[in-house]
């Protein structure tokens, strides 16, 4: 029996305009990411959702609570959705970095992986199981995961076969609050929407 994960990145932030890495930075969201996850609750309430889950991350259960609240549910954490750490670069841009970090992580962003920063194969391992975890809990159900854009790209390519070195490259970007569709049984995962927008 397969389950339907909505995979979900946070609302806006207080650093998304300058494009400062927030990894285990609790950063809020801003007034645009508060409307993004009120657009979330309408989309989620026509989706017919057994449960809502989220990083421990305040950005994420803030993004989580408005469809959890419509939907009557509660929000269920786990701790190995929270993002990375980033080590040198947390709350920073690639700019105000050493060139050569900046090079190295452009270049390969698993093996250049920032000074400090969370090993991201052990992040995408991590990541996967909580979704196996979840996966395993609701089957057959439709489940909303609000998370981050790192670790859910990782993730991705984790579940897909993809290396994870291509990360940045397969998935450039998973847009703020919108949904990215991923059906699980025990035989894997397959993607079957990415960013889809909202109305």
């Amino acid at each position: 029996m397969s389950t339907t994960l909505f995979l979900v990145r946070h609302g806006e932030t207080v650093w998304h305009a300058e494009n400062r890495y927030a990894g285990v930075s609790d950063v809020a969201l801003t007034e645009r990411g508060r409307r993004q996850a009120a657009r979330l609750a309408r989309w989620a309430c026509r989706t017919g959702l057994d449960a809502v889950w989220a990083s421990p991350l305040s950005r994420a259960r803030a993004t989580a609570a408005p469809s959890a609240r419509a939907l009557g549910l509660p929000v269920e954490v786990d701790a190995d959705l929270a993002e990375l750490d980033f080590g040198s670069a947390e709350g920073r841009t690639l700019a105000e970095l050493p060139p050569e970090q900046a090079a190295a992580f452009r270049a390969d962003p698993v093996a250049g992986a920032f000074p400090g920063a969370e090993d991201p194969v052990a992040a995408a391992a991590r990541g996967a199981a909580a979704l196996h975890r979840i996966a395993a809990r609701h089957p057959g159900g439709r489940i909303l995961v609000v998370a981050h854009n790192t670790l859910l790209r990782l993730v991705l390519c984790e579940l897909l076969g993809l290396p994870l070195a291509r990360y940045r490259t397969a998935f450039p970007v998973l847009r703020n609050c919108c949904p990215t569709e991923l059906v699980m049984d025990r035989g894997g995962a397959g993607l079957v929407a990415l960013n889809t927008p909202l109305p």
